[in-house]
This record gives C-alpha cells, sequence and structure tokens, in this order.
C-alpha cells in the first residue's frame, strides 16, 4: 500500500511521539499508535502513566516534545474542527439551553462556515442521537449527571467529527448510567462512522467498547509511560451476551497488570 492509501487507512497517527514539562522527566516516550477509521481503541492503564497527556497531544491541545500526529492524512499541530473532545466533566454553560450548549462553538472562526439552519439541523441530529430529543429547552441544573454527559456527547456530534477522543468520560457516573453510556458511545461511532479513542482506568469498560485495548505503563527511570501491550476484542456488541470470553481476556489483563506491578516478565 501507497503512503496515500496507508494515511486513508488510518483517521489518527501517532509517531515518536514523547512529552515532557521543561528539564523534568519525561510524561511518555516512544509512543507509536493508530486508529482506524470506525474504530474503538481504548486507552487503559493507572494513574500517573501519562495517558490524559498523551490524549492531549493526539487532540492537539498540546504539542508533544518529540515526535508527530497525522490527523486523515494531514500533520496535527493544533485542534482540529473535525476532531472532538469529551471530558471527564460535561463543563456545560449554566446559562445555556441543551440547545445552546451544543451549538456552542459551532460559529467559532476555526469551525466551517455553516448557515443558520444547517446549523439547527446539525443540533437537533445530534440531541437525537444521544436520546434527549424534546429535552432542547432544558437548562444543566434541571439535568442528571448522565443527561449532561449525554449533552457534552451531543456537543462533540454537531461538529460532525471523523475522530472523538474521550478522557475518563463516563467514570464520575453510577453503575447504571455508566453502563448506559457506554452502549450509546458505541452506538454512536458505528451509526457516526467516527473513530474514537477512549482513555479509561476501568478494564471492564474497556471491554465493553473497544475494539482493541492498549495498555499503557511506567518505563524504568525518567521514560515515562508507554504503551506496553496490545489486545484485540473480536467480540460483537452486546459484549455481555459473551461472559466467558470476557472473564478470559479480563483475566490476561489483570495477570499482565500484576506481572509489570511486581517486576516479573510479561507473559
Amino acid at each position: 500500500m501507497n503512503a496515500a492509501g496507508a494515511d486513508a487507512e488510518f483517521a489518527l497517527q501517532g509517531q515518536g511521539l514523547a512529552c515532557a514539562y521543561g528539564l523534568g522527566p519525561r510524561i511518555f516516550s516512544g509512543i507509536d499508535i493508530a486508529i482506524r477509521a470506525q474504530e474503538i481503541v481504548c486507552l487503559l492503564g493507572g494513574s500517573g502513566c501519562g495517558k490524559s497527556t498523551l490524549l492531549r497531544a493526539l487532540a492537539g491541545l498540546q504539542a508533544p516534545t518529540e515526535g508527530s500526529v497525522r490527523f486523515l492524512g494531514a500533520p496535527l499541530t493544533q485542534p482540529h474542527p473535525r476532531a472532538a473532545v469529551v471530558f471527564q466533566q460535561a463543563s456545560l454553560l449554566p446559562w445555556l439551553s441543551v440547545a445552546r450548549n451544543v451549538a456552542f462553538g459551532l460559529d467559532f472562526k476555526h469551525q466551517p462556515r455553516i448557515d443558520a439552519e444547517r446549523l439547527q439541523a446539525r443540533v437537533r441530529q445530534a440531541i437525537a442521537a444521544v436520546g434527549l430529543a424534546g429535552k432542547e429547552h432544558l437548562h444543566p441544573a434541571q439535568l442528571s449527571g448522565g443527561m449532561a454527559q449525554r449533552v457534552a456527547l451531543a456537543r462533540a456530534l454537531a461538529r460532525e467529527p471523523r475522530l472523538l477522543l474521550a478522557d475518563e468520560p463516563f467514570s464520575a457516573l453510577d453503575a447504571i448510567t455508566r453502563s448506559e453510556m457506554q452502549e450509546l458511545l458505541v452506538d454512536v461511532v458505528h451509526q457516526w462512522h467516527t473513530a474514537a479513542l477512549v482513555v479509561t482506568h476501568d478494564i471492564d469498560e474497556a471491554l465493553l467498547v473497544a475494539d482493541r485495548i492498549l495498555l499503557m505503563g511506567r518505563q524504568p527511570g525518567d521514560q515515562g509511560g508507554s504503551i506496553v501491550r496490545e489486545w484485540r476484542v473480536d467480540l460483537p456488541h452486546p459484549r455481555h451476551a459473551h461472559p466467558a470470553e470476557l472473564t478470559a481476556l479480563r483475566l490476561e489483563i489483570l495477570a499482565e497488570l500484576h506481572a509489570r506491578r511486581h517486576g516479573a516478565q510479561p507473559a
């Protein structure tokens, strides 16, 4: 495959990525990562291994110290209007309705220009996609935590993203709402034909949503975090229908984590 064809296969590519603050130790280094179109990749790892910093570098929110990022085949050096980020907190503007929160930012200078009719159509479609049709007039104070996070996801979808980057997006939710949001994420990626990178520390969440799981761990010395293992999850959705396979893979991931934590040679 030629270079153009290889680029077309991937929504996002990072090569030789490293990041450090000033002269301090590296947060991560030696990162090579590629996410295919319509693929969900979960970046799994414990606190302090550099997951969130890597996501910010891949989103163009923070320049890596070393290496390069390509989005849709072109170099990425700043946030791109077709790459949307969802954070742990919904961060809705309390004085705006659901509809206006979803529309917020669509008319910023870095966004492609669209007319008012098309903007409103995008907003309606995004709100319907996350199951909040009829709630457009509500304000953040009237929303549950799960509803607020749905609005945050709709705000990202209104940008018609080719890539969705999510940093622990459901960790603050209760177990039932979190499960619903995980299913919604999978549905949205499949229906909107986008790719997704989800940062999580939850093995079960990764198993339930990801096509691939990348394990990030600390390297010896001051080299910071790196991607140390990868698993492909070749199970159809919904994954709850395959408990034996999920349990086996979960135990394999736990064994890898245990081995690395105690300095044993991973299998």
